[in-house]
């Protein structure tokens, strides 16, 4: 999904006021621990690591999608940003980039939901284990999916974008599956000076990891949870209300 959609992410994200509301959490909580060498663990385009990596924070960043890398490079470039990109998964990251070599690892922008059964998320959890130095911070970021759960909560706010006489709509949903997994889909409608419409879909499936759920594989793998927040104001998370799950914890010791 994600090759197929590089280009056109950067798009349909609001990135000024997406980061302006980000930032602050995310340096409180890297502040915490004072929190220099940080790994973005699914960057994307790189958005997030670009920023931090202006901000004085020395970063490393990797995704599985060679298009997404291309365009966090070009971002990067684009804004004079050291960051060193790396095309690796979930899994993949403590092979890459070494053992005990991070303060933090960073897994936005609901992005861990894409590992398939407890296994995956075990495995996944166990390589950020393995990249953080002990007392390292872990800090996820995904949608709060005991809420869509709860209220079937299909529909994404869609998202538009005007660039020299071309548009761009962008349609996210959901289809909830009878074994509990969810594939998530992108429609994306482009159109040249008012003229026709073309469409594609791209979809991918997502586990919709709870807060329980997860809050417990993390305990398991031997980290401790240190904050539960609802959404990038650093609100307490609530399960019925919440948009958004961010959960930090530190691996001990």
């Amino acid at each position: 999904m994600y090759d197929s959609i590089a280009d056109d992410y950067d798009r349909f994200v609001d990135w000024s006021a997406r980061l302006a509301a980000e930032l602050p959490l995310l340096e409180w909580q890297l502040a915490s621990v004072g929190a220099h060498g940080v790994l973005d663990a699914a960057c994307g385009t790189g958005r997030h690591a670009v920023e931090l990596a202006r901000r004085g924070f020395v970063l490393s960043a990797a995704d599985p999608s060679a298009g997404m890398i291309g365009r966090a490079k070009a971002n990067a470039a684009a804004a004079k940003a050291s960051v060193r990109f790396e095309r690796a998964g979930f899994g993949e990251l403590a092979p890459v980039f070494g053992t005990s070599a991070f303060d933090a690892v960073l897994c936005l922008g609901n992005s861990l939901p894409h590992v398939q059964g407890s296994s995956d998320l075990a495995a996944a959890l166990d390589d950020f284990a393995a990249c953080l130095k002990p007392g390292g911070l872990l800090i996820l970021q995904n949608r709060n999916f005991d809420r869509v759960l709860a209220r079937q909560d299909r529909w994404i706010e869609p998202q538009g974008r005007t660039e020299d006489g071309r548009e761009w709509l962008f349609v996210r949903f959901y289809d909830f599956d009878s074994d509990g997994s969810i594939v998530f889909h992108m429609l994306t409608l482009t159109r040249e000076n008012g003229v026709g419409w073309s469409q594609k879909v791209s979809s991918t499936r997502l586990w919709p990891l709870g807060e329980a759920y997860l809050a417990d594989a993390l305990r398991q793998a031997g980290y401790i949870i240190v904050h539960e927040f609802g959404g990038a104001s650093g609100e307490p998370f609530d399960g019925n209300g919440s948009h958004d799950l961010i959960l930090v914890a530190r691996k001990e010791s």
